[in-house]
């Protein structure tokens, strides 16, 4: 679905914000990118709709190059794309019409475009709000209609670039939610992030330092690597901390990115220690 092959992409010709990417991301998969500031996340991710091509090597998405010109359309109107700030995105004062810009430019028909509109913001828990102005909304709302204007779009790819950044912990956890529901109906998911709650959700996580994948894998693998993970200035998830101290004092568990499942495993061990 997404193939990066050996990309390489500079902004000033001499340092590569990108260094021989080579990554691929199934259809129906969810995927969060990490890394540092400057670690090439946000330039991967405009990679992915055409927004930046590569200098050298080549992304294809959905069978198509994003470097062929005749492509562009196509691969915009299916990767749709959220970044940090929604305030970015927002063209119109009123709900329904910000929603309907995407597919109203794609020309889709009035009955289809209304009925777009209806379902695009009843995925994202707005039902009701058509009317509402787009200024009176809060930061986790607002980030809600960019995405419903996405979805609108009815795209096959999300790629979110730091998209939570800006809200608190109440509306990260529904912008995530909201990924989850998405990508369980069969939506390709792509998550910038630095919250590491966030990637501990994902299918995959890939790791960015200096324009390079150093890390892949399952989140139990990568987040479990406490010491690559410190030696790359990034967090450690709050139950993978507590896990490895555990295990370094003899308690036989598993390295943990989720609290509940932590929680879970240690109520399995008091259970048979008291049997």
């Amino acid at each position: 679905m997404i193939d990066f092959k050996n990309v390489r992409f500079t902004y000033d010709g001499q340092h590569y914000a990108l260094d021989g990417i080579n990554l691929h991301i199934e259809q129906g998969t969810f995927v969060c990118i990490l890394g540092g500031n400057g670690s090439g996340k946000s330039t991967l991710a405009k990679h992915i709709n055409a927004l930046l091509l590569p200098d050298e090597g080549t992304v294809e998405v959905l069978g198509r190059r994003t470097s062929d010109p005749e492509s562009t359309f196509f691969i915009r109107s299916n990767a749709g794309m959220v970044f940090q700030n929604p305030d970015d995105q927002l063209v119109a004062s009123l709900i329904e019409n910000d929603v309907a810009f995407g597919p109203e430019n794609l020309g889709v028909p009035s009955p289809e475009l209304r009925e777009r509109v209806t379902e695009a913001l009843k995925a994202v828990g707005l039902q009701g709000f058509e009317k509402k102005e787009t200024n009176a909304l809060s930061g986790g709302q607002k980030q809600r209609v960019a995405i419903a204007g996405m979805l609108a779009m009815q795209p096959q790819i999300l790629v979110l670039d730091e998209a939570s950044a800006m809200l608190d912990p109440r509306g990260r956890a529904g912008l995530m939610r909201v990924c989850k529901d998405l990508n369980e109906a069969g939506m390709t998911i792509v998550m910038i992030t630095h919250f590491m709650e966030e990637a501990a959700q994902a299918d995959l996580v890939h790791v960015l330092d200096s324009g390079k994948i150093v890390l892949s894998g399952t989140p139990e693998y990568v987040l479990g690597k406490v010491e690559a993970m410190e030696d790359l200035s990034l967090d450690i998830p709050f139950a993978a901390q507590i896990s490895n101290r555990l295990r370094q004092v003899g308690v036989p568990v598993k390295t943990q990115v989720n609290e509940d499942y932590l929680v879970e495993e240690l109520c399995l061990l008091l259970k048979g220690g008291a049997q």
